[in-house]
């Protein structure tokens, strides 16, 4: 069986080692069709993924090349396709057909409906866990070694945005646990790498107040008071300053449960 990872450098994992092509076109069309599995990419699609708007005249017989080779390295791994995975022609382009091949992308976004659904059913460990599980599938930024062009960058900016929301409704969980002073250190560094997620640096303010540091948590405000005001001209939120109200009263009103609310 092939595996198809698309949650950090493209990877094409088949008898142990890593089948991924190293000439680049190739490898965006390779992974074109792997985050569209057994569905047709249309030739026109392919192109422009390719070479934007700008094909060359020989742009048929050049995708028929890379597809050529793609279906090479396919068909030396699983028997020209037989035991798992080929690429088909189909009207009005090509497909990359499987029967039991993992994509990490795809098990990604099924993961993350299960850990969703468990929360809203209020199994908040069973969600936390499984939450985790999907984002630890992620290696680094998706098809860090990809040349992307528009279809792939669309591709990318949902899955990134599926995993900033998974990897916020996987801390609220952890909050809900009382797992705070574990949160801590991780959330000093989602609020450096995401300074303007206020619902991270909401997450820290009520995190740090709950393991007994409220001076840390009224500053962790300031701080992001301070930024929003130098960069954006902007106050915080009116829900962020009723946390701020908490915190200093010492007086837990829901603010954060409200302020992080999943869909």
């Amino acid at each position: 069986m092939l595996e198809f990872n698309v949650l950090g450098e493209l990877e094409v994992i088949g008898g142990g080692r890593d089948l991924a092509p190293s000439a680049p076109r190739v490898k965006t069309v390779l992974a074109l069709l792997a985050l569209n599995v057994n569905r047709v990419v249309s030739t026109e699609t392919l192109a422009e993924e390719l070479w934007d708007d700008l094909p060359p005249r020989s742009a048929a017989t050049t995708l028929q090349t890379y597809i050529y080779q793609l279906r090479r390295i396919l068909g030396g791994t699983v028997g020209g396709g037989a035991q798992g995975c080929d690429i088909v022609t189909r009207r009005p382009g090509y497909m990359l057909r499987t029967a039991g091949v993992r994509v990490d992308a795809a098990i990604f976004l099924d993961m993350v409906g299960e850990g969703r659904n468990l929360w809203k059913e209020e199994r908040v460990d069973e969600a936390a866990h499984r939450l985790r599980q999907a984002l630890e599938l992620w290696r680094g930024p998706a098809l860090a070694d990809v040349r992307s062009g528009p279809r792939l960058r669309i591709h990318v900016a949902h899955l990134s945005e599926v995993r900033l929301r998974a990897l916020e409704l996987r801390v609220h969980a952890y909050a809900r646990l009382g797992r705070h002073r574990e949160l801590i250190p991780e959330l000093r560094s989602l609020v450096a790498e995401h300074r303007l997620n206020e619902s991270f640096h909401a997450q820290l303010i009520d995190s740090l107040s709950s393991a007994g540091r409220r001076a840390e948590a009224l500053q962790a405000y300031q701080d992001l008071r301070h930024m929003l005001k130098t960069e954006l001209g902007l106050d915080p939120t009116p829900e962020v300053q009723r946390l701020q109200t908490e915190v200093l009263s010492g007086v837990r009103g829901g603010t954060l449960s409200s302020l992080l609310r999943a869909g």
